[in-house]
């Protein structure tokens, strides 16, 4: 399959190799074209309207912001081809997947929302588990490139805002789990029991999963070198409450997790990963500093 890919960042370099494995012919746009330029085997474009020339493109952008400026103010839905599927794997907001959804019946081309779970390490190794909703033929066509990328597609339903929603809302866990750590070590090391002594025992029993074993490690450590930045994961809440605000639906404890990242980012922890939080915990509890 031809496949463009737009935005090559951490997540984006990493599952472009594997689409590559699997024999799917790709080309790349991105905003810094020599991070485009670095990956082997891929054609660079000099527009993301050029991606849209594909059988597919996918779509890996940052934020809101990024998405509209790059896929809906620089025109290039206009041009593109029949039968062209657009697979927008980014993490944005309610409302700017119904505003895309629009803006491609308009144009007849097929939209596809499937944001993924997963980090850079887990992306090289394709084992992404990849949430997607939207017309099930367009699925189905692309279908190829979520097996060469993850390890598991959940399909949910045509409308694409469940596909999203169902990654937001992952995502604030992972928010709120960091939280209880760092809550949970500073009551365990306020007694004298540390981080790196605790935390192996929870990640590796009653909270055995990836995300708890991932950001207790890094807290157990004390190391909050990105990883994903506490400023991207404020993002991804926010996001929440954009989609709570619209069906009057509070998050009462996602609201104490907000801010408490506003708090970090304001005491300069922004380009930390957001695991940080443990951080402030710390200091909540009165325990200290543990981060250079």
């Amino acid at each position: 399959m031809n496949v463009g890919f737009i935005g090559v960042g951490s997540m984006g370099a990493a599952m472009v190799p594997n689409l590559l494995k699997a024999g799917h012919r790709v080309s790349v746009w991105n905003r810094n074209a020599e991070a485009a330029r670095a990956l082997p085997g891929v054609t660079v474009l000099d527009t993301p309207a050029q991606a849209f020339q594909n059988d597919a493109v996918i779509t890996m952008l940052a934020d809101d912001a990024a998405v509209r400026s790059v896929i809906i103010e620089s025109g290039a839905l206009a041009s593109a081809r029949d039968g062209c599927v657009h697979v927008m794997a980014a993490t944005i907001s309610l409302a700017l997947v119904d505003e895309l959804a629009d803006l491609h019946r308009k144009a007849g081309i097929a939209y596809v929302a499937a944001p993924v779970f997963g980090v850079p390490a887990a992306a090289a190794k394709a084992q992404l588990n990849i949430v997607a909703a939207g017309d099930a033929a367009a699925i189905a066509r692309v279908q190829p490139l979520f097996d060469a990328i993850g390890q598991k597609t959940w399909q949910l339903g045509t409308d694409p805002k469940q596909a999203n929603v169902a990654k937001i809302a992952g995502n604030m866990m992972i928010a709120l789990a960091i939280e209880a750590m760092g809550e949970a070590t500073a009551l365990t090391e306020s007694y004298g029991l540390t981080a790196a002594e605790f935390l192996p025992i929870v990640t590796n029993s009653i909270f055995a999963s990836p995300s708890y074993q991932r950001y207790g490690g890094f807290i157990a450590a004390g190391s909050y070198e990105p990883g994903f930045k506490l400023t991207l994961g404020l993002k991804d809440v926010s996001l929440a409450f954009a989609a709570a605000e619209a069906t009057k639906t509070t998050l009462p404890a996602a609201a104490i997790v907000r801010e408490n990242m506003l708090s970090a980012i304001d005491q300069g922890l922004g380009a930390k990963d957001w695991s940080v939080l443990a951080k402030m915990a710390r200091r909540r509890g009165g325990l200290g500093d543990d981060v250079a």
